[in-house]
């Protein structure tokens, strides 16, 4: 082995460990996948560049967040903020009125839980849901940093501002205005609380046997009354039990569709095709024993992401 390349060793040796992780952290940031992946590759890069002089009075751990935390901040400055549709506007309550894909938006993207942090994925409800990211997004970018660092990675301050730049006391009044505006945008935990392991399944296999069958009475008695549907780059979103059903009656009635199941941001979900051919992916939201909200994925590549092919035997 070379004295070029041992340090290069040395490096990758002592980095990986952390690229899921880091991957998480910007997809936090930005709601991402693709972005989340570029920023690490530059994280990366940066920190190759500057390794000689890497002294080791922080961690590496703090170190490589420090460096995707910035490079996450520059492209904030960059670009817009990315959104689920009931972040744009009211809801829809006319299922068959044409609603065009608005593909100029910048939409939020779901993330494998093969690609995520395993942390993040235990902790799912509390710090990679879909719901989560979306708030997220809406918090300004210093805000949003300092919300992650602090309450979903539970960084003590002093580290906190270290990465940032910033006092303690600039840290803890950002935290509390962050916190005040997420109250506003994200359902309370208790909202959200999943079923048992073995009562979710046997929700899901439900829930995919009646959308495959087009059984309507049975999706009506499997949502929740305030239950949401969203389908970005679709901006039209629907709110209520009765607005979803007469939804899924317009839109499912004369399809072959089959559901695949799949796991993002710690949730359960489905790949979605119609006719064998992939249409989208499906991000669930459970509450008890009802489904509370669906987030469908109106973009056949997503399921390249997630392993899964383009095409399937119809039923």
């Amino acid at each position: 082995m070379t004295m070029v390349e041992q340090p290069h060793d040395e490096f990758a040796r002592l980095t990986e460990p952390f690229r899921r992780e880091l991957l998480t952290h910007c997809y936090r940031m930005l709601g991402s996948v693709q972005d989340a992946e570029d920023l690490v590759q530059e994280t990366y890069l940066r920190a190759w560049r500057s390794y000689r002089d890497f002294e080791g009075r922080a961690s590496m751990r703090t170190w490589l967040y420090k460096i995707a935390t910035n490079a996450c901040l520059n492209a904030l400055r960059h670009s817009s903020r990315r959104v689920l549709p009931a972040g744009l506007g009211g809801p829809s309550t006319d299922p068959t009125a044409p609603s065009p894909r608005d593909t100029e938006v910048p939409w939020l993207e779901p993330i494998p839980d093969a690609q995520a942090d395993p942390a993040a994925i235990v902790a799912g409800r509390a710090g990679l849901r879909l719901a989560l990211i979306a708030a997220l997004q809406h918090l300004p970018a210093q805000q949003r940093t300092v919300l992650i660092l602090r309450d979903v990675l539970a960084w003590p301050a002093e580290e906190a501002a270290d990465v940032l730049g910033v006092t303690p006391a600039a840290v803890h009044s950002a935290l509390q205005r962050a916190r005040a505006r997420l109250d506003r945008l994200e359902p309370a935990a208790d909202e959200i609380a999943e079923p048992a392991e073995r009562e979710q399944r046997a929700l899901l296999d439900r829930y995919a046997d009646a959308f495959e069958r087009a059984d309507i009475a049975m999706l009506t008695r499997l949502l929740t009354e305030d239950a949401v549907w969203q389908m970005p780059p679709n901006p039209a979103w629907f709110s209520g039990r009765d607005n979803v059903i007469g939804l899924l009656a317009a839109r499912l009635q004369a399809k072959r569709v089959r559901l695949l199941p799949l796991r993002a941001n710690g949730q359960p979900g489905f790949a979605m095709y119609v006719d064998g051919e992939a249409f989208a992916v499906q991000v669930l939201t459970l509450r008890g024993p009802s489904i509370a909200a669906v987030t469908a994925f109106h973009d056949p590549d997503l399921l390249d992401r997630f392993g899964l092919p383009v095409t399937i035997a119809p039923r």
